[in-house]
């Protein structure tokens, strides 16, 4: 009566005598709900081969994604690199052969002396041309003249800069304010039935080709902008800016969009609940909280307007004129790579310049990313956060 009163005492919780001094197999073999037990055999990690493909589909598909990208880094900055050891090339050699054969007519009609004067003074000619076209001294990039054939090329990177800056500057300046507002009201503001359509509408500008805004700006935008202000050229930086932000727009408005649609609701309903209004809500908590994402739009749509090509080869004049005017013509650095790559001499000093200059893109896009990501977005992350400037 004893043990079976001590045994019920203990089957309140399910455990007897013997199940307390075995404990170890009742927790080494917990039944689940089916009536199975786990074990050790039922608990190993099972051999699936289509995840296990699947798994190294992906990862091969990244590798050689990241391995493309780096090889081509690599390309552009070997191609760039003969110019660090002032080397002549194999074109001017090509050249100097074309002219020394084509300078050898009329010999027919010339004295013996004459003949081989002329010959001379076509070699040293030659030779000189050569010589000159074959550098691309710090002294020559640096200058403020790009002309690239001639018998004594110019090699001025200063306009090209000048003018990539010029037409980035005004297309951010244009685009980021109408992208952002239009974000602000599409996520704050718009009813659902209005947010199904402007949302499509404003992305689908982005999957225009670049070749029909170019089009529209050199048919139709220069002629009105021209009548609009007076301007002496009709093609000038002003029209490629104002081009380029209908390109940049998109890519703006979609990034800040996402941005502030994840700021979270609570935030947005604390202080309609201290008495602020709807535009106050949007102006001074939703668009603060998102701050970190709206500068990753903006600088997003910076980098598309510093790589564009296509606009700003139809739209700004495609001239290499150095100054601050908005209503000259302007040459860019990825327009003068798109035009004369194709009819440039391989090997000469021109190509490799024009391999230079698509350096010069990659590493001023580079600084501009790591210089955002690092200070300025780590730095409005901590005062969001409360830690200080």
């Amino acid at each position: 009566m004893l043990s079976e009163s001590s045994h019920m005492q203990d089957g309140h919780i399910g455990i007897t005598h013997a199940d307390r001094e075995g404990g170890a197999g009742l927790s080494a073999h917990p039944p689940d709900r089916g009536g199975t037990r786990f074990t050790a055999e039922g608990l190993r990690k099972r051999f699936r081969p289509v995840e296990f493909l699947t798994e190294k589909f992906v990862t091969i598909v990244a590798m050689t994604s990241l391995a493309a990208i780096v090889m081509i880094f690599v390309f552009v900055f070997r191609e760039a690199i003969p110019l660090l050891f002032g080397k002549d090339s194999g074109g001017v050699a090509a050249v100097t052969r074309v002219e020394e054969e084509q300078e050898t007519y009329g010999e027919e009609f010339l004295g013996e002396g004459n003949a081989e004067v002329d010959r001379n003074r076509t070699r040293s000619a030659s030779a000189e041309t050569a010589g000159s076209e074959g550098e691309a001294t710090v002294r020559n990039l640096l200058s403020e003249t790009w002309q690239p054939v001639s018998g004594e090329p110019k090699y001025g990177l200063l306009p090209l800069v000048v003018g990539s800056l010029k037409v980035t500057v005004i297309a951010v300046l244009l685009a980021a304010p109408l992208a952002i507002l239009a974000a602000l009201f599409t996520s704050s503001f718009a009813p659902r039935w209005a947010k199904e359509v402007l949302k499509p509408a404003i992305e689908l500008l982005a999957g225009f080709p670049s070749v029909v805004i170019g089009f529209f700006a050199l048919v139709t935008l220069a002629t009105l902008m021209q009548d609009l202000f007076g301007f002496e050229y009709r093609l000038n930086a002003l029209v490629g800016g104002v081009a380029m932000a209908l390109a940049v727009i998109p890519i703006v408005y979609t990034v800040a969009e996402d941005a502030l649609a994840a700021v979270p609701k609570f935030m947005k309903e604390a202080s309609l609940a201290l008495g602020a209004t709807h535009w106050q809500t949007a102006l001074f908590v939703t668009l603060p909280a998102a701050t970190p994402g709206v500068f990753a739009a903006v600088l997003l749509g910076f980098g598309r307007a510093f790589g564009e090509t296509m606009i700003v080869l139809m739209a700004t004049g495609n001239a290499a004129l150095l100054g601050w005017s908005l209503a000259r013509p302007v040459r860019t650095m990825s327009a003068t790579v798109g035009a004369e790559m194709a009819e440039v001499v391989f090997g000469d000093t021109h190509y490799h310049v024009l391999f230079l200059i698509g350096a010069v893109l990659f590493v001023f896009t580079f600084i501009l990313n790591a210089v955002a990501e690092v200070y300025i977005r780590e730095r409005l992350l901590r005062r969001f956060r409360g830690e200080g400037t």
